[in-house]
């Protein structure tokens, strides 16, 4: 599985956001970014972490620090799961892969005894230079994001 290596700078890769916006990684350089990868949109999985980061949103918040979900699912999927859950935060929609491809969250996955293409709950944590800090794949959702926290507070001190 390739991608990015922690403490290198993250590729930058161009983003398609909900509310239609068009930006880049790099845009967010100057703070911390949480970038959380999922499955499929409007699943129970996806669901409830969308909800634990909602949750904490303050938090991240007054660490300076930015969180993006993605999957990929199309931009009026992610545009609606954002709606319906009422989360804080954009998704990137990223139907052609070239931001989960730059992170290797593609994976060959078993479903009902058949293999399939698929995304690796993961997460990544970039510094406000760019630089990959932390990754965590295979992502278990429960208590994920309070290590993800604790994670961004350790880039602080």
């Amino acid at each position: 599985m390739t991608g990015p290596v922690v403490g290198k700078k993250v590729p930058d890769v161009a983003l398609h956001l909900t509310g239609d916006q068009t930006t880049t990684l790099a845009t967010y350089r100057g703070k911390s970014l949480v970038l959380y990868f999922y499955p499929k949109a409007s699943t129970p999985g996806c669901t409830q972490e969308g909800l634990d980061f909602s949750a904490a949103i303050a938090k991240f918040r007054r660490q300076s620090c930015v969180i993006l979900g993605a999957s990929r699912d199309s931009l009026k999927a992610q545009e609606n799961f954002k709606a319906k859950q009422g989360f804080p935060f954009d998704l990137v929609a990223d139907k052609e892969e070239e931001l989960c491809n730059a992170f290797g969250v593609i994976k060959l996955k078993n479903m009902y005894g058949k293999q399939v293409r698929g995304i690796e709950r993961s997460t990544f944590l970039i510094d406000a230079d760019g630089k990959l800090r932390q990754e965590w794949r295979g992502v278990k959702v429960k208590g994920h994001v309070d290590e993800v926290l604790d994670a961004v507070k350790a880039l602080k001190a």
